[in-house]
């Protein structure tokens, strides 16, 4: 089969207009094995098939792109580097996408190569091309150079490549395509700034950083929104917290939140900038963080009292990311019942609000309910004990009463709760005291499709594994529990089936 698509590949290259000889050679590949490509790989001549894609006909634009997509893949990374460097840079330029998303994804593939890459860097116009592919109309093509041109970026040549030559002149020019474009170029900064310290460096002097800072602080609201979101990823690490405090960033974002009540735009990117201080309480220390901007606390509880949905929301999401962690929960604990006043609130939404809040509603009270075994503390747990009893008049009823809608979404989003609290001593007693928990708990014919399935699994391995529930729900059904547990997520019980005489 190999031979035979050899055969075809240098008829192919003989021929002006080889329409015929294509289509065989498309249908004879998709019977080769890539194994027996390989063993061929040597004798593989893919130029003529490059040639082939400057001919504006659409048919044979397509064989060609598929053919070179599975020849391709037989290639050697550093081989394609070598030999169609100017094929890759004339893709690069092709008028049809597909062809310019072959061409990124064999980029792709020397980039992840550290022989093949050095080619790359030392072809210039190559390099261009790649960051112009950034300014197209196609987002497949724009996300694919964004990823090749961040992959460069992790090698000390791959920094000096695009900050210290006539390649950031490039990128600066195509920032200027239009917003989207520049959003685009910001993205891929941060993406490398993300990477250390020194690559926010050559970013930072690149002034490139600036730019995105000046407009995340500027007076358009839109801009606001979109640049917010970048800042924040940029603030997933610790040398770019680092960077946006000794810049002010962090006291400029919290002045702006503080001067919102002011603004009628400020729904804009409100939700962005305390998403912001919720991302960034989780991974610094939230007492730290809500203690130096106490507008990011006053302005999470303002807006569960919101009635725009959008606004309860982030509100919702950003208490659960606080409460996730310990010291975060001491943190909410503190603002006493104002906290378990938002509570309420958040057990009604979880209750009555359309299903998408509903389920953020679900996880947030979860994540703030949940504490690692090894943590618990006398303390924590009286604490959790008496949220709980803040969400609703019979909180279990009310998330049973949720996870029995039929939404899969909703039943597994219920049962996480039911997982989050079922190594607490005072949620078993709880579980056990509620008629009928134990069985539903036990009964595999509620769950229907895989999630709910594997949902219910984490809520009986929570309560197995749990070391006071022998004791609360009694040797009989503890045991029942390991049985359930050890027969896994999927078991079906056997239907025996009796013979009976006269029955046909």
């Amino acid at each position: 089969m190999a031979a035979q698509a050899l055969a075809l590949l240098r008829e192919v290259s003989r021929l002006e207009a080889p329409l015929e000889e294509l289509r065989a050679l498309h249908s004879v590949l998709q019977t080769v094995p890539l194994s027996e490509l390989r063993e061929q790989a040597a004798e593989l001549r893919l130029g003529p098939l490059f040639s082939l894609l400057n001919e504006n006909h659409r048919e044979q634009t397509t064989l060609c792109v598929s053919i070179l997509e599975r020849l391709l893949q037989a290639v050697e990374p550093v081989h394609v580097a070598r030999n169609l460097g100017a094929d890759l840079q004339r893709g690069l330029t092709h008028p049809n996408d597909s062809v310019k998303i072959l061409t990124l994804s064999q980029v792709g593939r020397i980039v992840e190569n550290s022989e093949a890459v050095t080619e790359i860097l030392n072809n210039a116009e190559l390099l261009k091309q790649i960051v112009y592919c950034i300014g197209g109309d196609n987002l497949s093509v724009a996300k694919a150079a964004i990823k090749s041109l961040s992959r460069i970026s992790l090698t000390q040549a791959g920094l000096e490549a695009l900050f210290e030559s006539n390649l950031l002149d490039d990128v600066k020019r195509v920032m200027k395509t239009n917003d989207v474009v520049r959003y685009r170029v910001y993205e891929l900064i941060v993406e490398i700034s993300s990477v250390s310290t020194e690559s926010l460096t050559y970013c930072t002097t690149s002034g490139l950083v600036t730019q995105l800072l000046r407009e995340l602080t500027g007076e358009d609201v839109l801009v606001r929104a979109t640049c917010i979101e970048m800042v924040t990823s940029l603030a997933y690490t610790h040398h770019g917290r680092q960077y946006l405090a000794q810049e002010g960033v962090i006291d400029q974002i919290s002045n702006i939140i503080v001067g919102a009540d002011s603004d009628p735009f400020s729904s804009f990117y409100l939700p962005g900038f305390v998403k912001f201080f919720g991302n960034l309480a989780i991974m610094d220390s939230p007492q730290q963080i809500c203690e130096r901007y106490p507008i990011f606390v006053e302005k999470v509880f303002e807006m569960t009292e919101s009635q725009d949905p959008t606004m309860i929301g982030v509100a919702v999401d950003t208490i659960g990311i606080l409460g996730s962690n310990v010291e975060g929960k001491q943190v909410l604990q503190k603002t006493g019942t104002r906290f378990e006043r938002l509570l309420m609130k958040i057990g009604y939404q979880a209750k009555n609000a359309s299903t998408e809040l509903k389920i953020r509603c679900l996880d947030a009270i979860s994540s703030i309910f949940y504490i690692p075994p090894e943590q618990q503390t006398d303390d924590l747990l009286r604490m959790t004990e008496s949220w709980f009893s803040s969400l609703s008049r019979d909180p279990l009823e009310l998330f049973r009463g949720i996870s029995n809608q039929p939404f899969p979404e909703l039943h597994c989003a219920a049962l996480k709760v039911f997982t989050a609290i079922a190594n607490q001593p005072w949620a078993q007693k709880l579980m056990f005291n509620s008629p009928g928990f134990v069985e539903y708990v036990m009964d595999r014919s509620v769950e229907h499709d895989k999630a709910s399935k594997d949902a219910k699994y984490e809520l009986v391995k929570a309560l197995a594994n749990s070391k006071t529930i022998a004791e609360i729900f009694g040797n009989p059904n503890y045991l029942r529990l390991r049985t359930y547990l050890s027969e896994g997520p999927y078991y079906v019980k056997p239907i025996s089936t009796t013979a009976v005489e006269g029955a046909e």
